[in-house]
């Protein structure tokens, strides 16, 4: 399918146009970085504890932020989870409140922040009592052993009362999504005793914890390292095989094209704020590689033209062979945008960072692919033959068969 047919842009005749964009935006992201914003990371790399709770109620931000600064918890995050409907927050504490000593105890700090500021019941009323919104089926089944509201003797009452705290667990969280309307809705999930003993033991806190993620900081600045190299690694071995598929020239302006497009990926995740977590990584070196592909189609088409026009200006060369392909590039990477400009739209918070880094790079990919790579060929020419503008760019090595 042709879309541009015998199109004829002058895009090396645009390169100043293009070299201002993409310093413009690489400055900036540079700047933001050293200066500005940093570059936010996400607790996978700077350690911390994640704590997912869903409310009964929608979650009033501004009071969870005021309980954790009553509780002593220095700048915690507190940012909305998930679907609206859900009442889902993201509770995460900061590097310092989850030093090695201290990472175990991210998770009940907020937990007991909560039960004595955000609870749905009063303190004095859940005093001595199991908040059954964040019993698990072992803290159930113990209060129950202990209460023992049918009378039985030890033996049956274990297994009775674990039988039951199963019931009433799994209840709550496949039907409920982990939290209870009331404790009267157990009615015909467990024995009427047992809901009488709950309902006089127990109470319901309105919130309840879905997921705890625990990073410590060893371990954050481990996978810091560790995706940087991975990053380093994918770029360098790119240069390996293009030198050998093509000539180093062309693997050189392909890692810088890359590189363009990473740092401007990264710049603009610096720029709005936006952390950069393992998922983030992932993207980037997908982009790296689907960027790499794309400026690979394009120098394989001046490979081939210069073998059929030795005399050629060279411009006219890489010109031609950005139009023909020009059809195709918008194609593929017209598409694979839309897929991740849904997903970035519609994905949810999970997917959002992941899904930003696909869509900026995917921009920027397809652009550098054209605006950056071609035009450095060129440039390495000219300044190597001088004033001549002959095609004399390496054809480079026949492809084997």
């Amino acid at each position: 399918m042709e879309l541009f047919q015998n199109s004829r842009i002058d895009w090396l005749g645009k390169k100043w146009y293009f070299l201002s964009f993409s310093l413009l935006f690489s400055v900036a992201g540079v700047l933001s970085l050293l200066f500005w914003h940093g570059l936010p990371l996400d607790v996978d790399f700077k350690g911390g504890t994640v704590v997912r709770i869903r409310f009964a109620q929608t979650p009033d931000t501004g009071r969870l932020r005021s309980a954790a600064r009553t509780a002593g918890l220095k700048d915690p995050r507190i940012q909305p989870y998930g679907v609206a409907a859900n009442n889902e927050v993201l509770i995460t504490l900061a590097q310092e409140q989850t030093r090695e000593a201290a990472l175990d105890q991210g998770r009940a700090a907020i937990v007991s922040t909560l039960e004595r500021h955000y609870s749905a019941a009063s303190t004095e009323a859940a005093a001595g009592k199991l908040d059954l919104d964040n019993a698990g089926r072992a803290s159930l089944a113990a209060f129950l052993e202990q209460a023992n509201p049918e009378h039985l003797d030890t033996e049956a009452a274990a297994a009775k009362y674990q039988a039951q705290a199963q019931a009433i667990a799994d209840f709550k969280d496949k039907a409920h999504g982990g939290l209870l309307d009331s404790i009267e809705s157990l009615n015909g999930v467990a024995d009427a005793p047992v809901v009488a003993a709950l309902r006089q033991g127990g109470y319901l806190s309105g919130f309840n914890v879905r997921n705890v993620e625990i990073v410590g900081p060893q371990v954050g600045k481990q996978l810091r390292k560790q995706a940087l190299l991975a990053t380093l690694y994918s770029l360098l071995g790119m240069l390996v095989y293009l030198w050998f598929r093509f000539e180093l020239i062309y693997g050189v302006a392909a890692v810088v094209a890359v590189f363009h497009d990473t740092l401007i990926t990264v710049g603009a995740f610096s720029l709005t704020g936006q952390e950069v977590s393992l998922t983030v990584i992932a993207a980037i070196l997908t982009l790296i590689g689907y960027s790499m592909n794309d400026t690979i189609v394009v120098f394989d088409r001046i490979r081939e033209n210069l073998r059929q026009a030795r005399r050629e200006p060279l411009a006219d060369v890489v010109n031609r062979s950005i139009n023909q392909t020009l059809s195709r590039t918008v194609l593929t990477s017209g598409l694979t945008f839309l897929t991740a400009l849904s997903l970035y739209l519609f994905g949810g918070d999970v997917l959002h960072p992941f899904s930003f880094a696909l869509v900026v790079g995917i921009l920027i990919g397809t652009y550098s692919s054209i605006a950056v790579a071609a035009p450095m060929l060129v440039a390495w020419q000219e300044r190597r033959a001088g004033s001549s503008r002959a095609a004399e760019l390496p054809a480079a090595r026949r492809a084997k068969a």
